[in-house]
């Protein structure tokens, strides 16, 4: 039974990935791609805590909140840089 749910959350997780890098790729401008990058990293960082899950190793879980710490630091440098231009 946890499999299953475990397999229909990494669908729902691919299809949302799907979905924000379309945003990212045809963004009408720079801040909506940056919200969909932020979003994508999300999703990204969600997909290694599934593969966490599945295999048993917590050394993913602290590959992810590092991923999530500098993903954070990024989308405020590049929104502090969109906010002066």
């Amino acid at each position: 039974m946890v499999e299953a749910l475990v397999t229909v959350a990494a669908l729902l997780v691919g299809i949302a990935f799907l979905l924000a890098l379309y945003r990212f790729l045809r963004g009408p401008d720079a801040a909506d791609r940056v919200v969909a990058f932020d979003t994508l990293t999300l999703i990204s960082i969600t997909g290694i805590v599934l593969i966490a899950f599945l295999d048993g190793r917590g050394i993913y879980l602290d590959v992810a909140l590092v991923y999530a710490l500098l993903s954070f630091l990024g989308v405020i440098a590049v929104a502090r840089y969109l906010e002066q231009r």
